[in-house]
């Protein structure tokens, strides 16, 4: 597969077998997690795995969190809980905070985004389905995540990441606008 058909080929993948990812695996596409760009070598990743205990703690917070912030609409919080339920792997990526540097700091996501990419393409070509999640059950935005994973005063939470062995899906053509809508040429 090319690079460019990897990229058209990309999913999210919400839905996951039981199968238990192997240890092997997790560790490869950390490992090309660490290949991404990133601005002086700083190398500003860090990586929090969560498996079976650690899943089930972290289904009882993200229940907790949606609740609160959907008290009215049950069944998105279940929806939303599924992905929690079933994934045999979630991976919380965590960019470094550079102190009195805003730029600095950007720089660290940006490579971090960086990261997770190289994490998803790895995947991908492992057989493995991927989802990255911030908002809602992702829970970059709350700080009980950080608290959570045990993340310091220096780390941002960017993302985190459910992976497992996908369920079947049919792979349709995704909408996308062509890049000349989007560019502009000086």
């Amino acid at each position: 597969m090319t690079v460019m058909e990897a990229l058209k080929n990309r999913r999210a993948i919400r839905n996951y077998t039981t199968q238990p990812v192997e240890k092997e695996k997790i560790e490869q596409i950390l490992q090309a997690a660490t290949y991404a760009p990133n601005d002086r070598m700083r190398e500003p990743w860090h990586f929090y795995v969560m498996q079976g205990d650690a899943m089930k703690r972290y289904e009882a917070m993200a229940h907790a969190y949606l609740e609160e912030r959907f008290p009215t609409k049950p069944n998105l919080v279940e929806s939303s809980l599924k992905v929690v339920q079933t994934t045999p792997v979630a991976i919380v990526v965590t960019a470094d905070i550079v102190e009195n540097d805003e730029d600095a700091t950007a720089d660290n996501i940006f490579a971090v985004c960086s990261a997770i990419m190289s994490m998803w393409l790895a995947a991908q070509e492992l057989g493995l389905g991927f989802v990255w999640r911030t908002r809602g059950v992702g829970l970059v935005h709350d700080k009980r995540m950080h608290t959570f994973i045990g993340a310091n005063d220096k780390q941002k939470v960017v993302g985190t990441i459910f992976l497992g062995y996908p369920e079947e899906q049919v792979l349709t053509d995704k909408k996308r606008t062509a890049f000349e809508e989007k560019t502009t040429w000086l």
